[in-house]
């Protein structure tokens, strides 16, 4: 089985500062770490490689240093690496994201599973997965917290949605995306480490896609707009009270009605 995981390199901490014309973040000379739903999607897919075999491919979409988080898929057992990485593709909102990363699979040839985390911690759109899917022309399946059976031409499912837990059957090709809760991610190895220091992260750029329209990629396909960003603001006010019970419940209550809670 050929499974590609998506990954993405994100920032490793909340204090991010935000580009006030292109209304993006800032990510040069911060520290970077693996998109934390995406290790649950990486888990996945070296589990179905033990059970069925198969080769594990892992694309990252970023600047070059995104080569770090391939590094890191290397070292927890994914096979090989691909970097899609030009500056026309900067400043990219979730269609231009999808459709370069679709051009980045197309370009890598033919695969059974796409499998993708639920959505990455500087975004938290969940879209990608799905806009990619559609791009391919292929199935897909988001939210999936379990596999029941793999079979030679689809697999069945689990789904979590808001009020029920469906059990759906999907053929191959297709895309999933998976939750947190469906495989505890297994820690990078030192060995494989060392065995892959040297292995190759295939970079791809524009000039490699079959479609070369600028006007599709980066700010320049991103119909998204972006009015203003923030980082939230930080409250730390606090307020210690004493007395009983119902003289505190009153109180309480009070302050309930002034921040006008009740």
């Amino acid at each position: 089985m050929d499974i590609f995981v998506c990954i993405k390199q994100v920032p490793g901490t909340s204090k991010v500062e935000v580009d006030p014309v292109t209304g993006v973040l800032k990510r040069d000379g911060i520290d970077s770490k693996m998109n934390p739903y995406d290790l649950f999607a990486l888990e996945t897919a070296l589990r179905m490689k033990e059970q069925m075999g198969g080769i594990i491919k892992v694309i990252s979409m970023g600047p070059p240093q995104a080569k770090d988080v391939i590094k890191e898929a290397y070292m927890m057992g994914a096979d090989e690496g691909i970097l899609v990485t030009d500056r026309k593709f900067a400043g990219a909102d979730v269609l231009a994201t999808s459709y370069t990363i679709s051009q980045g699979v197309r370009k890598m040839g033919k695969f059974d599973l796409i499998l993708c985390g639920k959505q990455t911690t500087d975004g938290d759109t969940a879209q990608v997965g799905p806009e990619m899917a559609e791009y391919l022309g292929i199935p897909h399946i988001t939210n999936v917290i379990s596999i029941i059976e793999i079979k030679e031409k689809s697999m069945i499912v689990e789904m979590d949605m808001p009020d029920t837990i469906e059990v759906a059957q999907i053929q191959f090709p297709c895309l999933l995306t998976v939750e947190k809760d469906i495989f505890q991610p297994r820690l990078p190895s030192y060995r494989k480490k060392i065995a892959t220091k040297d292995r190759e992260i295939k970079v791809l750029t524009l000039n490699d896609f079959e479609d070369k329209d600028e006007k599709k990629y980066g700010l320049n396909g991103s119909p998204t707009q972006v009015e203003r960003i923030f980082p939230p603001a930080i409250n730390n006010d606090r307020e210690t009270w004493t007395g009983s019970g119902e003289q505190l419940s009153l109180k309480l209550t009070a302050k309930l009605k002034e921040l006008k809670f009740i």
